[in-house]
């Protein structure tokens, strides 16, 4: 097996030396004093999303509809760009996209870096998956688009960053929430709050029957945190998670006709072959955080253990196949550390600068699915990935109107995998390979007046396969060594308005890609990949936040992607249109009241463009109110999902090979909540 280098251990633990420790500070001042409406290139490059150079959405979780915060699409409504499809599926996770990137994933993230509190939830080699997060704690999430994304390295064809709330009061929370398909959600929250430290437990436990039959789903969470101000510049976060999913059925996707005779039925292979998966993640990371009117300094350092067991819907008993048992241990580990610059002398100029080392170790077994029960063994091999990054950014005020910001990244990536199931009809699959790859960016911007701004940027990225994607080929099994990186060249220019009242973002955007990674073949959940002709991704998105009165408000968003291969035909697993719209009414600050609807358009479900999931728009209703006697306060909401009760297609499987493409929607459901807080 192979174990995390000497080096990634070394480099993590020097990067903590060069911290400062000294008198102490304010721990609740330093949290009342922590920015909102900020970009964060690196952990601490900092500027105003009005004047950077790129497209970054900055969005408070309390502006969504109140809900069961069992999807990450809940966190995600309205922003535009992305596309988060709600599976109602608890073993395949939220598939998301952002500008066409991460299309091709059969589950889970691809494409798309995901962050929260600035801890990496992707994996070295680019995948996430968001079922880890637990969505009660993040209180914002960041969205950055276009070139600057590609800063981020390998997968960053788009940043989405969660942020939660430091504590700033000792305080217990109590969430108690319900849905249909007897669905069951309980969160509780301990936060312990003193002048220069802070700790906070979280837990939620959530159970359902599912929408469908054999679609039932149990997950349990626990979470630490530990702040601690170490002086009046310098900051220690300790996280610790635990995520345990120990049932998750699979009713698998259906096909076109299936879909429209019945959404709710599940298949019966589901039933033959008892398909579900367990997964179990634990994740721990410790920051220290420095920050000075001059300089400022990061170190992170994560190590984390993500067990998985998937049983998929065929037997998987060929000799020279992979099983149709999954099951994968993985063990990854990491740090990133940066420093910033900010010379006095020079006010007009910032710099930052760091490296990031991260490491991931896949022990993968395949078996044969014996009728829901685990039989003879068809794969065992250790696979490995290890990646190295170097970054350099600058930022420079030419003059009061012109901002200039230009970065560079070098990334090294080095797959291996070693084959320990060698027989006559399947030979040893051993191999590796090394990528390495250059990222840039460089974009301006003019601010024509204090409210409005436009700006133009440029760069390249890339995206390096997945251990997944690299799993399977079409003539055999082991390492696809014949599937490599893909390379994008953007340009990005927008428009951005912002008032005390109201803001309001247009941006077009130009991708052009070589080498794409899609899906060759879907069968049954054993997904074949290949890297496709160059592609093309061009379109505008628009996005308004408005205080209509002194009562009204509104929030919506429009985005057009026009997703296509270099023969024309369109990339499968992408809306060309989305429209997001959100009406809410405040009569007073303890009442809201808010009406959603969502439009998204036809997406094609294969290369050959000869399967289409409709079209749809859905209306959702939600009210909040809140009580307040003394130091409790009561928080009850109620959500009406899809108020027409609308059959619609939440998530399409790309390329299936067996014809079931259409993963059904959720129908009118009501949800409940009640949050109780109590202040100590």
């Amino acid at each position: 097996m192979h174990f995390p280098s000497k080096l990634a251990l070394a480099v993590a633990s020097a990067s903590m030396v060069f911290l400062p420790v000294g008198i102490r500070a304010s721990f609740a001042q330093e949290a009342d004093n922590a920015p909102i409406e900020r970009i964060e290139i690196t952990a601490n490059q900092r500027s105003s999303t009005q004047t950077t150079p790129a497209a970054v959405t900055n969005l408070a979780t309390d502006q969504q509809l109140p809900g069961l915060r069992i999807d990450a699409a809940e966190l995600l409504g309205g922003i535009a760009g992305v596309q988060s499809d709600s599976r109602a599926n608890y073993a395949q996770d939220t598939r998301i996209t952002l500008r066409g990137f991460g299309a091709r994933s059969a589950f889970g993230v691809r494409g798309v870096l995901l962050q929260l509190d600035g801890v990496p939830l992707s994996m070295p080699d680019g995948q996430a998956q968001t079922s880890s997060i637990l969505l009660d704690e993040p209180d914002n999430v960041q969205v950055i688009r276009g070139p600057l994304a590609a800063l981020y390295g390998n997968a960053a064809g788009g940043v989405i960053d969660w942020r939660s709330a430091t504590p700033r009061t000792t305080a217990t929370q109590i969430d108690l929430m319900a849905g249909g398909n007897d669905t069951q959600r309980l969160f509780i929250q301990q936060d312990l709050v003193q002048t220069d430290s802070a700790l906070r437990f979280a837990a939620a436990t959530f159970s359902t029957d599912g929408p469908r039959p054999h679609n039932s789903a149990e997950r349990h969470q626990v979470a630490a945190r530990w702040y601690q101000q170490l002086n009046d510049t310098t900051r220690l976060v300790v996280r610790l998670d635990n995520n345990n999913a120990p049932h998750l059925q699979d009713p698998s996707s259906l096909t076109p006709d299936a879909w429209r005779a019945d959404p709710t039925q599940t298949v019966e292979r589901a039933f033959t072959f008892n398909t579900r998966k367990r997964i179990h993640h634990q994740q721990a990371s410790v920051s220290i955080e420095h920050d000075t009117a001059e300089r400022s300094a990061t170190a992170t350092f994560w190590r984390g253990w993500r067990d998985v067991e998937q049983y998929l819907p065929f037997p998987g008993s060929d000799l020279n196949g992979d099983g149709a048992v999954i099951d994968l241990r993985r063990d990854f580990i990491g740090m990133n550390a940066n420093y910033q610059w900010r010379p006095l002398r020079l006010p007009e100029w910032q710099f930052s600068s760091g490296l990031q080392i991260a490491e991931q170790n896949d022990r993968r077994f395949g078996y044969v699915n014996d009728f829901g029960e685990r039989g003879e063994i068809r794969r065992n091999d250790d696979d490995v990935v290890r990646t190295k990054s170097v970054y350099g950014l600058a930022e420079w005020q030419v003059a009061p109107a012109w901002k200039l910001l230009s970065g560079l990244r070098y990334n090294d990536t080095v797959f291996a995998v070693d084959d320990f199931y060698v027989i006559p009809e399947n030979p040893d699959d051993s191999g590796a390979a090394d990528t390495q790859e250059t990222s840039w960016m460089v974009g301006f911007n003019y601010a024509l007046n204090d409210a409005l701004s436009l700006y133009v940027s440029r760069g390249a990225g890339f995206e390096t396969p997945t251990l997944t994607e690299l799993a399977y080929r079409n003539d055999g099994t082991g390492l696809n060594t014949e599937l490599g990186p893909a390379n994008n060249l953007q340009w990005e220019a927008g428009l951005k308005w912002q008032t005390n009242t109201a803001q309001a973002r247009v941006t077009w955007f130009d991708i052009q890609t070589s080498n794409e990674i899609v899906v060759d073949q879907n069968n049954d959940g054993r997904t074949t990949y290949v890297n496709a002709e160059n592609t093309s991704r061009e379109g505008v998105e628009v996005e308004l936040q408005a205080q209509l009165a002194e009562r009204w408000s509104t929030r919506a968003s429009v985005t057009y992607l026009d997703a296509t291969y270099s023969n024309g035909a369109r990339l499968p697993g992408i809306a060309r249109q989305q429209a997001y719209w959100q009406l809410a009414w405040q009569p007073n600050e303890r009442q809201r009241l808010q009406l959603v609807g969502d439009y998204r358009g036809e997406v094609t479900a294969n290369d050959a463009n000869s399967v289409f999931a409709p079209s749809h728009t859905l209306w959702h209703l939600a009210y909040q109110h809140s009580w307040r006697h003394n130091n409790i306060q009561l928080q009850p909401w109620l959500k009406l999902h899809n108020l027409t009760d609308r059959d619609y297609v939440g998530s399409v499987v790309v390329n299936q090979g067996s014809g079931r493409a259409f993963e059904p929607g959720i129908g009118r459901e009501v949800q409940a909540g009640l949050r109780i807080n109590y202040l100590w």
